[in-house]
């Protein structure tokens, strides 16, 4: 006799876990994406209010824009690939603590609005992280409890 609810599903549905990353990849990528114009659209009316330089709003911006299409790329496979998951959690994470040194190294002029704006930036990339890291793990365990079946 076989059993219905491992050979249902498809093998693209992945799962709550998978779907939990999927989903959080994607608002990370559509959320990055506004932030990228925003640093670029904004970049010189936001200078004298944040003090952040254009030269330095702009970089920003663009990398932020080809993040943001990675992010959209990665949350487009039909299988989620851990490594590609495990890369945005680990550049989320990375990127927290760029800010967060930026912020605190007196290496960008910034205002009183300026520090709270990266500060809330690292706290949001934080963010993700974490629910990317709970997603990439509940995918993996799903994975191996279908592969078990």
């Amino acid at each position: 006799m076989s059993s219905v609810t491992g050979a249902a599903r498809p093998p693209a549905a992945g799962g709550g876990g998978s779907d939990l990353l999927r989903t959080v990849l994607r608002i990370d990528g559509w959320s990055t994406a506004v932030f990228g114009v925003v640093m670029l659209a904004g970049s010189g009316p936001l200078s004298g209010p944040l003090g952040l330089p254009t030269t330095w709003s702009v970089p920003f911006g663009v990398a932020m824009l080809g993040g943001a299409a990675a992010l959209g790329l990665i949350a487009g496979y039909p299988r989620i690939p851990p490594r590609h998951a495990a890369s945005v959690v680990a550049g989320n994470a990375l990127s927290c603590v760029a800010l967060l040194l930026l912020t605190f190294a007196d290496v960008i002029p910034l205002t009183g609005p300026g520090v709270a704006f990266m500060l809330v930036g690292a706290l949001v990339v934080a963010v993700y992280a974490g629910l990317e890291f709970i997603g990439l793990r509940r995918s993996m365990s799903a994975g191996a409890r279908e592969a078990m079946a």
